[in-house]
């Protein structure tokens, strides 16, 4: 409606002398992020809140012994001596990894969120942090075990690892860094929405595919891992001397108990691992958006 000189004015109720809107007025959000720009609110805070929960993460782990044996000694160790494990350098070795692997995806998050203006909360679930997560944590990985040769392999010069096995053990920490960072966010409102009313006030969807998709996927990098292995222990000098049958008649001898070793070592590490690190987060979070 115009008024005598032509300008618009607005249209109001006869019942009430507050303007109504009108309808070719866009409607402007009273709360939120803007649609454009980044979001630095507290930016600082939540990098650390990254590191936090990173942090929150540790495995412990053996590098010479049997699985019952490493336990065995490493749980009467921690008993007698707490402080000689806890500062130990396998145990800071492991830390590093784990925890640099956590704060990169914690990190690549918290970037993510930052310039594509979306809530702290945010989880990405992409090639990006696949590619970040990976790189960290392989890199990290071929340092740790050079290290480890050192300290716990035999006496002597420690023999170079062969190319390929270089590229089967990067394929093996690929698939379970897929399926610990990338593959829970996806499947969690999958299994949320299948999952019984019952138990899905027990458990998330989120949570049990951390759990289930790092555990499930040691089921096909571990003959990964033990081709690898056996390249190395077995290069084949001349090279016609190891066949592959025999590469495969060994790797599908160890296949069953190695998947059991790696999943009980992976669980806590990317699955209870993974949890912790994502409850930690988001309630960091939460309180600094």
């Amino acid at each position: 409606m115009k008024n005598d000189i032509g300008i618009d004015k607005p249209l109001v109720n006869p019942a009430s002398p507050i303007p109504l809107p009108r309808k070719d007025a866009v409607e402007m959000p009273s709360s939120g992020l803007q649609q454009q720009g980044w979001n630095t609110k507290n930016l600082g805070l939540r990098l650390g809140a990254d590191f936090t929960s990173a942090a929150s993460i540790m495995e412990n782990a053996s590098g010479r012994n049997t699985l019952a044996n490493s336990l065995r000694s490493s749980f009467w160790t921690l008993l007698r001596r707490p402080h000689a494990m806890l500062f130990s350098k396998p145990v800071a070795l492991i830390f590093m990894l784990y925890g640099g692997t956590y704060l990169t995806a914690n990190a690549l998050d918290t970037a993510t969120s930052t310039v594509r203006n979306k809530p702290a909360t945010h989880v990405t679930t992409g090639t990006a942090k696949f590619a970040a997560s990976s790189a960290a944590n392989v890199g990290l990985c071929v340092y740790k075990d050079q290290v480890f040769v050192r300290m716990f392999g035999p006496g002597g010069p420690p023999r170079p690892v062969p190319l390929p096995s270089y590229a089967l053990f990067t394929l093996r920490d690929c698939l379970t860094i897929f399926a610990s960072f990338n593959l829970p966010p996806l499947l969690g409102p999958l299994l949320d929405e299948r999952m019984p009313t019952s138990l899905r006030h027990t458990i998330s969807g989120t949570t049990l595919a951390q759990f289930a998709a790092p555990a499930a996927v040691q089921l096909f990098s571990t003959p990964v891992h033990l081709l690898g292995l056996d390249l190395y222990n077995r290069p084949g000098t001349p090279r016609a001397l190891v066949s592959s049958r025999d590469r495969w008649v060994q790797v599908r001898k160890n296949w069953a108990i190695s998947a059991a070793a790696r999943i009980c070592r992976i669980v806590p590490a990317f699955g209870l691992g993974g949890t912790v690190n994502s409850k930690v987060r988001k309630d960091l979070m939460e309180k600094l958006a």
